[in-house]
């Protein structure tokens, strides 16, 4: 019996549908399909950005000394199985993020200067200025090569006009990736829509016709997997049967959490946006859309704000339930600090997720997490402080090789952020030699 040899980019088709499959040996080797720096990658390399808002309580983020990872601190205990596989980056600066004679507006300058290393420009109008952001770079070079050339995706809403924090116009603290200097790219809440971005490629006709048939993209190309699946090895069936329960298991939880009505919001006070209402159900549906992406080369390239920059988002389900922005003003209190830390552990707890899926997913020789470059921050160091140096940071994943992971590492003060951006960009084989306020490359990544 000849083998069966399938392209890298095919894919299962169906009513409005296309499904985009993981690698399978079928496809042939990986080194086949990857942009490699070295012959030793084995798989493109994809990059994501996380941002958390206001700050983090240093001392319970900051490890013990520098070099290999001992024991963590409480916030980083969560990702503590996962310590070969990231390291933590001490002393960068988001220098852009900081007043230069424009006054208040940390929060933000924070989020619009923190892949950009540009200064925002201070309008509530229409006139907003940025610069171009570290995915977007990589987005139009690699546009070629995947369905979607990049994805952006959040869990809170956003205003992208009025006045938002001291004079900025609200795009600046909900938005992360800008595509020009004057063109940001609104982040998607809605899990849902961000699933039919990535495998709906039909008309709103069909769309439509397919939700109110209320069929899986999976029923949709049936006919297309029942062949395909006759065609395949043992071990590409199980890759594929792995894969499609996985495809289904987030379209069950999609609609499971469009059955729960929005409530009803009292008096004066704005509902919660976004579906699910658990807003830790929220940020794991969106991490396991950010794996299917990668999974399948939908895109290599990924933005996700896990809240906006000054969000004042409670946290009632870890019994924290004063607004995360008021928390960050902690004036030195300890108890304020203490939430604060509870607040931070809780988003590394989704960060261990996420993680934990791409180390799950097997890829050629390697994991999904092997081939991936996770970098997870903020742009404000201490919230009460609003200062913007010596900024929390974390690089996970081994960027095909590239990345020397399970270290703390301490650089000079007022190194640029951007300077760890253009590293990962050149990681990605782009040949990038200045972003932002960047000096050069960062050292001892490898």
């Amino acid at each position: 019996m000849s083998r069966l040899l399938l392209s890298r980019r095919a894919a299962l088709k169906g009513l409005g549908t296309t499904l985009a499959l993981p690698w399978l040996e079928a496809m042939g080797p990986l080194e086949s399909w990857g942009a490699a720096t070295t012959a030793a990658k084995a798989a493109p390399n994809r990059m994501a950005f996380l941002y958390v808002p206001n700050g983090k309580n240093m001392k319970d983020w900051t490890p013990a000394g520098t070099g290999e990872l001992g024991d963590l601190p409480s916030i980083l205990q969560p990702v503590a199985e996962f310590k070969k596989d990231f390291s933590i980056l001490t002393g960068l600066t988001a220098d852009k993020a900081r007043p230069h004679g424009d006054g208040a507006g940390d929060h933000a300058r924070a989020l619009s200067a923190f892949l950009t290393g540009s200064q925002p420009r201070k309008t509530d109008g229409t006139d907003i200025r940025a610069g171009i952001s570290v995915d977007q770079v990589a987005a139009a070079r690699l546009a070629d090569h995947t369905r979607l050339s990049s994805l952006e995706i959040g869990t809170e809403a956003g205003g992208m006009a009025g006045n938002c924090d001291s004079g900025y116009s609200c795009v600046y603290s909900s938005t992360m990736s800008w595509r020009s200097a004057t063109q940001p790219l609104p982040k998607e809440v809605n899990p849902k829509i961000v699933f039919e971005r990535m495998f709906s490629s039909g008309s709103t006709k069909e769309r439509a016709a397919r939700d109110g048939q209320r069929k899986s993209v999976l029923d949709l190309v049936k006919a297309d997997l029942r062949e395909l699946n006759g065609q395949l090895g043992r071990t590409d069936q199980r890759k594929l049967d792995e894969f499609t329960s996985a495809v289904r298991d987030i379209e069950r939880r999609i609609e499971r959490a469009a059955q729960f009505p929005e409530p009803k919001a009292p008096q004066n006070v704005a509902a919660p946006a976004g579906i699910p209402q658990s807003y830790e159900e929220h940020i794991r549906l969106m991490c396991d859309l950010l794996v299917l992406a990668f999974q399948t080369d939908t895109t290599r390239v990924c933005t996700f704000v896990l809240a906006n920059e000054g969000s004042n988002k409670p946290y009632p389900f870890i019994n924290v339930r004063e607004g995360h922005h008021d928390l960050s003003h902690h004036e030195n209190k300890e108890e304020k600090k203490s939430k604060i830390a509870q607040i931070n552990r809780f988003h590394t707890t989704q960060l261990a997720y996420l993680l934990g899926r791409l180390k799950s997913v097997k890829e050629g020789d390697g994991t999904l997490l092997d081939h991936c470059m996770i970098a997870y921050g903020s742009g404000n160091s201490d919230g009460n402080a609003h200062n913007h140096d010596n900024l929390p940071l974390l690089l996970a994943g081994h960027g095909c090789g590239t990345l020397k992971q399970g270290r703390h590492l301490m650089y000079s003060a007022e190194t640029p952020l951007n300077n760890l951006w253009l590293s990962m960009l050149n990681r990605m084989d782009l040949k990038i030699h200045q972003l932002g306020d960047s000096t050069g490359e960062l050292k001892n990544l490898a």
